[in-house]
């Protein structure tokens, strides 16, 4: 798999894929190409293309002294609008698409994210921060203001939060990040593998199946106004509550055994 791709390493360990940044001598650079090669990753593992068939959740690591310093600015240096909206477009999708794929995905976060490579973390599920980990949106420092990254980073912080990262472009250390949500803990740098590792395996416990329709349902209505959130929330949990596993799950709770969940994403067995 990884003679596909130049910028990422694809691995397979039991039941979870990572995904690493691969490229430590550009900071990790969010290339064009690189943020091709991301979307395609995960693609194929959405899709369960072999060696990923049976993949219930993928880590986003990254090589090196910086997890992510952004985008490119070489893809941008002299070029038209026409040009850098097709960066950012590519940039959207990718994130698009990790929110999209049936896993949960969590983000391995070892030391600093900066600009889209913060916007990255945010995207994820899913973040585990080292102590030395450390976050920024930092166009407010020059003359390019972060507005891409700001629409995850807010989502995740709230509004005056993700502002003040924005407008003075200051880095927040790991602690802030956990404290303001951005990612959900930090551990010391010795134990990040561990606590990534133990919070990917139980977050996916239980049906794979509706593990997919809660990630797609919490996207799709957490933006919407509470009634139309409800409504929307109530459609798809009782068309889940008649799935094959959620039918299993019922039935093993209310004869006491354990259950055995069949159901892939999609409805495959």
């Amino acid at each position: 798999m990884n003679d596909l791709y130049n910028a990422i390493t694809v691995s397979v360990e039991g039941r979870f894929a990572t995904v690493t940044l691969a490229r430590p001598e550009k900071r990790n650079s969010l290339s064009i190409d690189t943020m091709l090669e991301l979307t395609d990753a995960f693609r194929r593992i959405a899709r369960g293309d072999a060696p990923f068939a049976s993949i219930d959740g993928v880590i986003l690591a990254a090589e090196g002294p910086v997890f992510s310093a952004g985008h490119n600015f070489g893809d941008m240096a002299g070029a038209d609008v026409d040009t850098t909206q097709d960066v950012f477009e590519v940039c959207t999708e990718m994130m698009d698409t990790i929110q999209a794929v049936p896993q949960p995905v969590i983000a391995r976060v070892h030391a600093l994210a900066t600009a889209a490579g913060c916007q990255l973390v945010a995207t994820c599920d899913l973040a585990i921060a080292a102590e030395s980990a450390s976050f920024a949106i930092p166009g407010g420092k020059g003359g390019l203001f972060c507005h891409t990254p700001l629409v995850a980073v807010a989502r995740n912080i709230g509004r005056k939060r993700a502002l003040e990262m924005a407008m003075t472009g200051d880095p927040i250390d790991a602690h802030t990040a956990a404290d303001w949500g951005l990612v959900n803990r930090v551990v010391p740098d010795a134990q990040l593998d561990e606590a990534v590792l133990d919070l990917i395996t139980r977050a996916t416990r239980g049906s794979a199946d509706s593990k997919a329709r809660g990630k797609h349902a919490f996207y799709a209505q957490i933006d919407l106004p509470q009634d139309e959130a409800y409504q929307y929330a109530v459609e798809v949990m009782a068309e889940a509550a008649a799935s094959p596993d959620a039918q299993e799950g019922i039935d093993a709770f209310l004869n006491k055994r354990h259950p055995n969940f069949t159901q892939r994403p999609g409805g495959a067995s």
